[in-house]
């Protein structure tokens, strides 16, 4: 079974920096056509504008993303800049610190937003041009025809106060990755997440240089004592798109060195 991506157009969003730029430019790299999605529209330019300009498997779109126009137009865009959508990374996702027992300030509502709900709107309408792309083609039904990947964390298991709205939005992020997967199954469409540990994201860069004893915690606290670089991750998310995972789907995939096993509650969740 192939790990091939070629040729196939994929959607990722949160791809101005971190993870969701590093899985792009992956998909790239491995011959995909891929729109670079976020709201960020200097960065994204600054990343890969000029690559944009002349590579013609590399499309930019900017945009606020928990809106469902934009959401509506970032599909369109990515239809008719390459016919089709084949692969969507809901790598867009926003994790803050917050007081658990304010309610004016617990961040709850706005982990809802930009981690549940954009990735599940976006979801939604990009199964139902895949389905319609693939009634057009006179694909049967049931035929593979499309993988989306949402992005979740090992917070969703893990107790940590500070981290409520985060850790209610992961753990809802990966509910809504079975009900989709049970849902579009009939239509050849998969649906699974990959559930990271310690990953070099941009936030965890920067969390590295204000706290450097952070970069001990963390590699004590996972079982394979390192911070995973970011195409590892990529690489995971490479396998969920291709065909070599043609039957999984519904699937939480940790990628996190061994830290879900372990029940230290003071241990950093990056």
């Amino acid at each position: 079974m192939s790990f091939s991506v070629s040729g196939k157009t994929a959607i990722v969003t949160g791809a101005a920096n971190g993870l969701g730029l590093a899985i792009a430019r992956h998909l790239v790299d491995k011959g995909a056509s891929v729109m670079f999605a976020d709201i960020d529209e200097g960065r994204l330019a600054a990343e890969v504008g000029e690559e944009a300009a002349t590579e013609g498997a590399l499309r930019l779109f900017t945009g606020d993303l928990t809106q469902k126009l934009t959401l509506a137009n970032l599909v369109s865009a990515t239809v008719d800049a390459f016919d089709r959508v084949d692969i969507l990374v809901n790598a867009s996702r926003k994790c803050s610190q917050s007081d658990p027992l304010n309610p004016e300030s617990d961040l709850v509502e706005t982990m809802w937003q930009q981690n549940v709900l954009t990735a599940l709107r976006l979801s939604q309408m990009v199964a139902k041009r895949m389905i319609q792309t693939a009634e057009k083609s006179g694909v049967e039904q049931g035929t593979p025809i499309g993988s989306i990947i949402n992005m979740s964390a090992i917070a969703s298991l893990r107790v940590q106060p500070q981290l409520l709205g985060y850790s209610i939005a992961t753990a809802a992020v990966e509910q809504m990755t079975r009900t989709l997967a049970v849902a579009l199954a009939p239509h050849g469409i998969r649906v699974n997440a990959v559930s990271i540990g310690s990953v070099m994201s941009a936030s965890l860069m920067s969390a590295l240089k204000e706290d450097p004893s952070l970069r001990d915690r963390i590699e004590g606290g996972t079982p394979l004592g390192r911070i995973a670089g970011p195409d590892e991750l990529s690489e995971t998310v490479q396998y969920l798109a291709s065909d070599a995972s043609s039957f999984v789907t519904g699937q939480i995939l940790a990628v996190d060195g061994g830290r879900g096993l372990l029940d230290s509650v003071a241990a950093p969740t990056f």
